[in-house]
Formats: structure tokens, C-alpha cells, sequence
């Protein structure tokens, strides 16, 4: 928003995170953050704070907090998204317009006009659509813009335009709608993006039970302008702050409204995803000789996608560490995410490097398709190694290259 030419203040109750970014450091990695950052904050058009009266007189407030998955149940906690809203309602001025950007339940942003109104302000909801590692540049020129307001309301309707005047005037495609329809976009395209990737998965299932080739058949249907070949990649499958969590609440929305029969496929969705992480160990097992146990395994990649250093619900860490508990020698190496991972997986054991990694190794798995790691050199790692099996989780090495050099090579949905 700064960087877009606004005056911006940014608020959070993490006092640590504050002064971060106060001194122009991210607290993620994300590829052009932290040089949009220093940049933005050179101009004095940003600034960040704990204290939540620095909102007084703004004229648009951004909600932008996290809706994570509530303990015990496949429901959005929605705690931060009310926090918020009640920690702003005291310094709404008549005329402001709130602006969601949390994917939340359907339903979520009548309930919450209904507090922000009683204060002559207005709401609008404005789903988010950043993809990890790209999203720089889906903020700055995003491929679609959602509004979600009242009937009537174009008094929000012309301050989102204001804001994304630069965007719009770049031919960024339009929607005006309800509250309820905006809601469901954002959790309607995850719930699409997961089950392509699921089919694919599910598809790659049949494959190794009948010798077809999984990436094959990708590319053979993906040429098809129907389906497209984008989210057909079989391998370890989704995971990250968004998909696993949202088309669980999608399906503890729709049970709660009485149509859970129309929703009912994503149960499938997301036990298909599952399903790849238990298909990795076994393969694990394979190409150590049938079990994993006292064997060193490598595992390149812990991050749940490139360019990325988030592990929430990551298949890569998840799989190093069910393999740990199985009794194997688990060395871990990601270009970003090991300090992310050991926050949560402390006992695992990290070193920097692909090499590092695979030295002395019975089995190399690589889980996350980073550049450097689908780079490799089969030969300059084979030297390192103490056995060359490799397990391909993302589909993104030539195996011909791979088994010219004596490795054995397994993945996914191919023979």
C-alpha cells in the first residue's frame, strides 16, 4: 500500500515483530520483501506500531489477521478476525470503511457490519489472493480484485478504487458483489486448487498400480485448454497456512448451514493429500531394503513450497519427522525454513547444505522442489553419498539423468 504511493500505518499486538519491521527486517522470507520494505519505509509513508489509536483518522482500516484451524475441529478460529474488529471500533470514524482480507466462514462479515455500522463506518470485504513466494507481485499487480459490500454502497466500492487505482488502470479485472459471495471466493478457489492437485495424486495412485507414468498423463490432459496443465503436478501434495485449513472450514461451514452432502468430496480431497505423505515412507522403506530404521536419510526440503520458508502443515517436515520416529537417522536442509522447522521439530537434525545432507546417506528424499535442489548433479552427490537411492517427492528430476549415474531413482506415480 505504501509502496503504491498511500499513507500507511501498520498495526500489531507483537510488540517484537513492531520493531522488525520498524528496522526494515521481515519476520518471513518473501522473494522482494524485505527491499520493498526498505524502500517503504525510506519514503515516511509507512510506519508500524502496537498501539492501536494510531488508527484515528485513517480512512480505510485493512483486516488482515490469521483464521488458523481451531483445536479439535475442522472449524476457522475467527478470535483474531473479532479482536481486531473490537480493538478498532472505539477509533472508527463515521465514513471509514474496514476492509477484510481474512478468508473467514461465510456469513462472517454480516455479523461483523453489523458492529462496525453502529459506528457510522462501513465494511467491505476485499479477499486476499497472495500466492507464497509471488506475493510482491500479487499485491502490486494482483490478477483480480473482489469487493464484497452492501447493496448501495458505493461510497466503499469508490475507496477500493482509490486504492487500487494503479491496478485498475492496468486492466486488472473488476468484481463487485455481496458479502457472502466475496467470502466464498477465496475459499472456493483453494477448495478447486486442492482437489486438482488431489486428482492428480489420486491418478498417480493408479499409475504405480498399473505402470503408467503419472507426469505423462499430466502433460497429456493439461494440453487440454479445459483442464490445464498448472496444479497437475503428482508428488507429496499441499499443505501451508491456507488450503489444508480452509477446505476444512469450508466443510465445517457448509455442516453448520446444511449442505454438507455438497461439500462431502473434500473429505476425499484432503485424505488423497494425506494418503501421499504415508506413500513417501513406504517408498522411504523401499530403497532402504524394507525398513528405515538406524538408516541415515537426507531430506532436502522442509519448507511446503519453494520461495518460502512457512512450514504450517508442511508434507516435507512432516514426513522427516515420522521417519525420525520410525528410528531413522533424519539430516534435514532447507534453503530458508530451518529455523522455521526447528521451532517446531527441535530434535530433528539440520545442516545447510544438499551435500551436507546426503553425506554418508542410505537414501536422499527430496520434498521440496527448490531451483538449487532441481539442479542437482547426480554424480557430484552420488560422491557424498553412502548409498545412491534417491526418492523424487515433487516429480522434478530427469530420471533418465538420475539413473545414467547408478542411482536409484523413485517417485511418485511413475514406474
Amino acid at each position: 500500500m505504501a509502496e503504491l504511493g498511500h499513507e500507511v500505518v501498520g498495526i500489531d499486538v507483537d510488540s517484537a515483530k513492531v520493531a522488525q519491521l520498524s528496522a526494515g527486517t521481515a519476520p518471513f522470507y518473501e522473494p522482494g520483501l524485505p527491499e520493498l520494505l526498505e524502500s517503504s519505509l525510506a519514503t515516511g509513508r509507512l510506519r508500524f506500531t502496537t498501539d492501536v489509536a494510531e488508527v484515528r483518522g485513517c480512512d480505510v482500516h485493512f483486516l488482515a489477521v490469521g483464521t488458523p484451524q481451531q483445536e479439535g475441529s475442522y472449524a476457522a478460529d475467527l478470535t483474531y478476525v473479532d479482536a481486531a474488529t473490537n480493538a478498532l471500533l472505539p477509533y472508527l470514524a463515521p465514513g471509514a470503511v474496514v476492509v477484510g482480507k481474512s478468508t473467514v466462514p461465510v456469513g462472517t462479515a454480516a455479523r461483523l457490519a453489523e458492529l462496525i455500522e453502529g459506528t457510522g463506518a462501513r465494511l467491505a470485504w476485499n479477499p486476499e489472493f497472495l500466492r507464497e513466494g509471488f506475493a510482491v507481485k500479487d499485491t502490486i499487480a494482483p490478477d483480480r480484485l473482489v469487493y464484497g459490500v452492501r447493496p448501495g454502497d458505493d461510497a466503499s466500492v469508490e475507496a477500493l478504487d482509490g486504492i487500487y487505482a494503479a491496478a485498475i488502470g492496468n486492466g486488472t479485472p473488476r468484481v463487485v458483489t455481496d458479502f457472502a459471495t466475496a467470502e466464498l471466493v477465496k475459499v472456493a478457489a483453494n477448495a478447486f486448487l486442492a482437489t486438482k492437485i488431489s486428482f492428480i495424486n489420486a491418478m498417480a495412485e493408479v499409475a504405480e498400480a498399473t505402470g503408467a507414468d503419472v507426469t505423462q498423463l499430466a502433460d497429456a490432459i493439461g494440453y487440454d485448454a479445459r483442464i490445464g496443465r498448472r496444479f497437475l503436478n503428482a508428488g507429496l501434495g499441499f499443505g501451508g497456512g491456507c488450503l489444508p485449513k480452509d477446505i476444512r472450514a469450508f466443510m465445517a461451514r457448509a455442516e453448520e448451514l446444511g449442505v454438507d452432502q455438497a461439500l462431502g468430496f473434500l473429505r476425499e480431497v484432503d485424505s488423497i493429500n494425506l494418503r501421499r505423505r504415508e506413500r513417501m515412507i513406504d517408498l522411504a522403506r523401499e530403497v532402504c531394503g524394507g525398513t528405515v530404521r538406524g538408516k541415515r536419510i537426507a531430506v532436502l526440503g522442509l519448507a511446503f513450497k519453494p520461495d518460502s520458508d512457512d512450514v504450517r502443515d508442511s508434507p516435507a517436515l512432516d514426513v522427516a519427522a515420522r521417519l525420525a520416529e520410525l528410528g531413522a537417522i533424519v539430516i534435514a536442509t532447507d534453503p530458508q525454513a530451518i529455523e522455521t522447522s526447528r521451532r517446531l521439530r527441535p530434535t530433528l537434525d539440520y545442516v545447510a547444505t544438499a551435500r551436507e545432507a546426503a553425506r554418508d546417506a542410505d537414501a536422499v528424499l527430496l520434498l521440496t522442489e527448490w531451483n538449487e535442489y532441481r539442479q542437482l548433479d547426480p554424480e557430484e552427490l552420488g560422491s557424498a553419498v553412502g548409498h545412491r537411492a534417491i526418492v523424487d517427492g515433487r516429480n522434478c528430476l530427469d530420471p533418465g539423468q538420475w539413473r545414467a549415474a547408478d542411482w536409484t531413482y523413485r517417485a511418485l506415480g511413475r514406474p
